[in-house]
């Protein structure tokens, strides 16, 4: 396995059990449609949380978080839409970002609540 994959299962491993100890429960990991993927599907007690985890070793160049922009935001909501179509769903729903850096030995999560709209 690749060395970017290792480390994206591990950003996403590390994002679920960090959301989990928040109170957040997994409906599911890695979900693909024609449209793109979702890294994690979530729920709150009154919310379906659709979560995008990034990861990066410095935050020189920007925080992981700002990576995820206009173009990746639509792919995301495309997604998302995918997936309450097979999985219809009535409960609200928001899209979430997990920011993870990790560099010299010390690790920062940064969980941003309702990131940005469906685009």
């Amino acid at each position: 396995m690749a060395t970017t994959q290792r480390i994206g299962q591990w950003a996403e491993a590390l994002a679920c059990h960090y959301l989990e100890q928040q109170g957040l429960t997994l409906v599911k990991r890695n979900y693909r449609s024609r449209r793109g993927e979702i890294d994690l599907i979530m729920r709150t007690a009154d919310c379906l949380v659709f979560v995008e985890v990034r990861c990066r070793k410095r935050s020189r160049f920007g925080s992981p978080a700002e990576t995820v922009g206009f173009t990746k935001q639509r792919r995301i909501t495309a997604c998302a839409r995918a997936y309450l179509q097979q999985y219809p769903e009535p409960s609200p729903c928001r899209f979430d970002v997990v920011s993870i850096e990790h560099a010299q030995g010390s690790i920062i999560v940064d969980w941003i609540a309702d990131a940005f709209h469906a685009q």
